[in-house]
């Protein structure tokens, strides 16, 4: 009997199991979270070994159905969603402290309530202050009901009771299951009160947005393993230099996880940006040397984007790289390819790139720009605000071509850009913007008559 008996030591913090103990967890490094546990492993065959079949499901005798999205009437919000909240579903809205999470689901809240309740649940704040943000957002309450309540079992039980259309809860780090062994925070915790509003979520059809907290180095604090049990992941990002905010979904069920959307934090609340390429990109009159403008694509929406180099001599042995909103790794490639396709000499000297806007970049239709600002920064020469660069660029110094490039040409010519560099393989036509085509960065740096 005792050799079914088995003694473990589990987490409190990480929920990582060792067979012995220590002082310091090995997973997540927390000290004095080790805590015995026994386990009966013949319980659980014998548990195990009694258990019936289930019956499968024929799919063939389901009924698709397309569900009624709630709209949020914040078409930002609702693009990134892929076009609303799906009744039923479990979202994460995550993002660093101070962005405005709670504003932003404030709104949320209040535009679903003008036709659906919702019950709003916060853990740190109280009923007074809740009210207070939501009159200085100049929106309605009447159908929103406050709920201060950490106890996952009796939000959920209300919830039931009440059958609102959207549930919030402000934050996931301040709820508990009494059910579980642990402090409130803990991942296991979390886990477990993620799961019971999941199955809240889809036994009801009751849409559930979940609040997480990011820690300093980026990942929503303790439960990074929420993303595989929500139906949608949200970031909420902001720009360094302005009041702007940045929204985008890292996984979706319902849409795209290419889509972003742009919010500027004013008094009363997120404003959206009708035309965020506007923001990106400086005032036309502003001209300085190794400043170029291209066009990227976020899902289905472009946006102009400003790239910014600056080159100076190398004062230390080793030249210093230096990239903001762009991959570094692939500007090293870059300036490899420069050095040896185009001959421009940059051993001896320092290179730091600069995203204007405080955007994170990886479309590849951006190296063409990169590599263009780098040698007008070299040169110190200017290039013309009205001209549009565009393409891929292979380690053979070859012009690749980009897609969706009439897209990014219409963005432009709405805002009265006159040319635009292309690949060679292009074959879109545009009557406003004159097209110069490129085989290689060879023929880039002829072109603007770079040294």
């Amino acid at each position: 009997m005792a050799n079914n008996i088995k003694t473990i030591f589990s987490c409190t913090k990480c929920d990582a199991q060792s067979p012995k103990w220590s002082g310091r967890c090995s997973e997540c490094g927390t000290w004095g979270s080790m805590k015995e546990e026994i386990v009966d492993t013949k319980k659980d065959r014998a548990t195990n070994s009694k258990l019936s079949a289930m019956d499968t499901i024929n799919l063939d005798n389901i009924e698709t159905k397309n569900e009624k999205r709630i709209l949020t009437n914040i078409s930002e919000l609702d693009r990134v969603l892929g076009g609303g909240i799906v009744p039923g579903s479990l979202i994460l809205l995550g993002g660093e402290p101070g962005i405005g999470k709670s504003t932003l689901v404030a709104q949320i809240a209040g535009a679903v309530q003008s036709s659906n309740n919702v019950i709003y649940v916060s853990g740190e704040e109280s009923a007074s202050q809740v009210k207070g943000r939501i009159s200085r957002l100049n929106i309605g309450y009447e159908r929103i009901g406050f709920l201060s309540e950490v106890n996952v079992e009796k939000i959920i039980a209300t919830a039931e009771q009440q059958r609102p259309a959207l549930v919030i809860i402000d934050s996931i780090q301040t709820v508990y299951s009494s059910l579980v062994e642990s402090e409130a925070g803990s991942i296991t915790q979390i886990r477990a009160c993620a799961t019971k509003f999941l199955e809240l979520a889809k036994q009801h059809e009751i849409a559930v947005i979940l609040i997480g907290h990011i820690t300093k180095d980026g990942a929503i604090a303790g439960p990074k393993s929420l993303e595989h049990i929500v139906d949608t992941v949200a970031y909420l990002e902001t720009e360094t230099t302005h009041d702007y905010r940045i929204l985008r979904a890292s996984k979706n069920r319902f849409g795209s996880v290419n889509e972003l959307g742009v919010f500027e934090m004013t008094s009363t609340g997120f404003k959206e940006i009708s035309n965020p390429s506007a923001i990106f990109i400086e005032n036309e009159d502003h001209q300085i040397a190794g400043s170029v403008i291209s066009c990227i694509i976020e899902g289905s929406r472009p946006f102009l984007i400003e790239v910014q180099a600056l080159v100076t001599k190398t004062v230390f042995g080793y030249p210093q790289r230096k990239a903001s909103g762009f991959d570094l790794n692939r500007l090293q490639v870059l300036i490899a390819v420069l050095s040896k396709r185009a001959k421009i000499n940059l051993a001896n000297q320092d290179v730091i790139l600069n995203v204007v806007g405080g955007l994170k970049i990886n479309d590849p239709s951006l190296d063409l720009a990169v590599c263009l600002a780098i040698t007008s920064s070299l040169s110190d020469l200017f290039i013309d605000r009205k001209t549009l660069i565009f393409g891929e660029v292979g380690l053979g110094g070859e012009m690749r071509n980009v897609s969706k490039l009439e897209l990014r040409l219409n963005e432009g010519e709405k805002l009265g850009f006159t040319r635009a560099i292309v690949p060679n393989s292009s074959s879109v036509i545009n009557k406003k913007i004159k097209l110069e085509k490129i085989k290689n960065i060879s023929e880039m740096v002829q072109l603007f008559k770079l040294k």
